[in-house]
């Protein structure tokens, strides 16, 4: 199992080209569900969770082709063969339960195994199976699987959700463009990525209204077509780096960050001492002072991502004075916490809130991954740690973020990946 070495202490200075949005990238493959013909997706991101998707569209009969040889750019169409999707392959990922409503407009049915993914928490698909429901489906769940037929196609309707959920947006949005008149989404997520997936799906010929908005508003067609998208960069890797450059003292050039995209992520940013600038080339981020503590508590989009609490609270760990990190979104995502104490961390969860003291400087030490993000936050706090850490179980990692290793390394950063 592949582990990182990292020998902290060294500021970041550089370029580092932020790739496509894993986020949106999943959506945007599970897309190609909805036609027969080609769609082409260009700045892809070549990450674990991306090939896992590929095996699961191949696998229901879709053609899935890699244009350039080197993963960045996949026609997607054809076919469907195969309504089902495995355990073997939905356990791997979670964004594998969007196949859900695409199947069900396209075929009228779908067998779909319930899902995996991070073991951050409690993350039902209950909003998913009522909407569809609301748009007729009927739906049964059987030995870890969902059935689902729509025996006289989806109808349009109003559903609205409970909580903003970004999943269930998204698949509720995909199943809506080929149901049959009109479907309002309302309480819709308003992530950038579902304004980047709605944008692919109208080149696709869908009628879709209201971006941004919190409704969506479908109108439903009787088939799409082929179409070509550029993934939209990936907002929650740039802001990932902008913590290296504030946790190291650096100064980081984000070729294709943009500063709209991250919203509450700068303005936290900025509050810590950390500048954030929008240039002709992307983002530059740099620290000049010291790390100053804030307060945090993640919320839906425009508000601070969970997925980037991890992260912020690897840098808070080494700011002046206390800090306080509030989790809204899943139950579990404070297990980095331990890892970051056995560094020299001083940081106590009390239920969803964990309390932050920030200390002078941390100490390299063993550590091991227990998701995506919290993978990352050990990185950056073995970058700016005393001494050597050596990250275990980064296959976490693999699953969200392309060459990390790399893209350090050439900023200064003194990190390898051992093999093993």
């Amino acid at each position: 199992m592949d582990r990182f070495i990292i020998r902290g202490g060294k500021p970041l200075h550089g370029e580092i080209t932020i790739g496509g949005a894993k986020n949106a990238g999943l959506k945007l493959m599970v897309a190609g569900l909805l036609t027969g013909e080609r769609l082409v997706l260009t700045n892809v991101p070549r990450i674990a969770d991306i090939a896992t998707m590929r095996d699961l569209l191949v696998q229901h009969g879709v053609a899935v082709e890699d244009l350039n040889g080197d993963g960045s750019s996949y026609s997607i169409g054809g076919e469907i063969t195969n309504t089902e999707a495995p355990y073997d392959i939905v356990s791997k990922m979670r964004a594998s339960i969007l196949v859900l409503g695409p199947l069900l407009a396209r075929c009228r049915k779908a067998r779909v195994s319930l899902p995996g993914g991070c073991a951050i928490g409690t993350r039902p698909v209950d909003m998913h199976l009522k909407g569809l429901e609301t748009l007729g489906a009927e739906i049964r769940l059987e030995g870890g699987y969902i059935n689902a037929t729509a025996p006289n196609g989806l109808i349009g309707d109003r559903v609205i959700l409970p909580f903003a959920s970004v999943g269930a947006t998204e698949n509720l949005l995909m199943a809506a463009t080929l149901a049959k008149g009109r479907t309002e989404i309302v309480n819709a997520a308003r992530e950038p990525e579902i304004g980047d997936l709605v944008a692919c799906l109208n080149a696709m010929g869908a009628k879709i209204t209201g971006s941004g908005s919190g409704t969506l508003v479908i109108d439903g067609v009787d088939s799409l077509h082929g179409a070509e998208h550029r993934i939209m960069p990936d907002r929650i890797e740039c802001g990932t780096y902008a913590c290296a450059a504030g946790i190291t003292g650096g100064d980081l050039k984000l070729l294709g960050g943009r500063v709209d995209d991250l919203g509450a992520v700068v303005r936290a940013l900025e509050e810590t001492g950390v500048e954030v600038t929008q240039e002709s080339y992307g983002m530059r981020v740099r620290r000049t002072g010291a790390l100053r503590g804030i307060d945090i508590m993640t919320e839906p989009y425009p508000g601070f991502p969970t997925d980037m609490q991890a992260q912020f609270m690897a840098m808070l760990a080494v700011a002046e004075g206390a800090s306080m990190i509030t989790e809204t979104i899943f139950e579990n995502r404070f297990m980095h916490v331990p890892e970051l104490n056995r560094m020299g961390a001083r940081i106590n969860v009390h239920g969803s809130s964990a309390i932050i003291r920030g200390v002078h400087a941390l100490s390299g030490a063993p550590v091991m991954a227990t998701d995506l993000r919290a993978s990352f936050s050990l990185i950056l706090a073995g970058l700016a740690a005393h001494g050597e850490t050596t990250l275990s179980r980064v296959y976490h990692l693999d699953r969200g973020y392309e060459a990390v290793e790399k893209k350090l390394a050439a900023c200064g950063a003194n990190i390898e990946r051992v093999k093993g």
